[in-house]
């Protein structure tokens, strides 16, 4: 049975960075399938690590340790706009009682010099909520979610190849 209650969820994972770390990327909120698998886009029909393998010409990564090695060669940190929120399984649309996530430590360790949000749904809260504590305008990328079908693998890793540019 579809669990349609909202839940009110604290984001479990720790925003991934480094020191060198140029670009940041923003999710929205973690799906059930990556609040399970403990690392970010965690859930196999979303096309984010294919998407960043295809870019960065290397093998689609499995493992966590495999998807963080990816993203320290890279230098690319990861994290969500949402600290918390209630939320209806998995469901962007379902987002309310948004708390965003705090960007200071990332941003006062790491040497970002852009900022990127995977969907609109990032985007809103981003601009919403974290543009006016970071003072870093996003660039919205369209979503690597399933959910985003109108968007083919190709043409989310042409839209993304913008990233290349930092």
């Amino acid at each position: 049975m579809k669990n349609d209650r909202y839940m009110h969820i604290i984001h479990p994972i720790p925003a991934f960075y480094r020191e060198d770390s140029r670009i940041l990327i923003l999710g929205s909120f973690p799906s059930v399938k990556t609040r399970e698998s403990g690392f970010f886009y965690g859930h196999p029909q979303n096309r984010f690590w294919k998407v960043m393998a295809a870019l960065f010409h290397e093998a689609v990564p499995v493992s966590n340790t495999e998807k963080a090695a990816l993203l320290e060669r890279n230098r690319v940190a990861l994290w969500d706009s949402i600290h918390s929120c209630d939320i209806i399984g998995s469901s962007d649309s379902s987002i309310k009682n948004v708390v965003p996530n705090d960007f200071s430590r990332i941003l006062g360790t790491a040497d970002i010099k852009q900022i990127y949000t995977n969907g609109k749904q990032s985007h809103n809260v981003y601009s919403r909520y974290c543009l006016l504590q970071t003072g870093i305008e996003d660039i919205c990328l369209p979503s690597t979610s399933p959910a985003n079908a109108a968007w083919t693998q190709e043409r989310l890793i042409e839209a993304w190849s913008v990233i290349l540019q930092d």
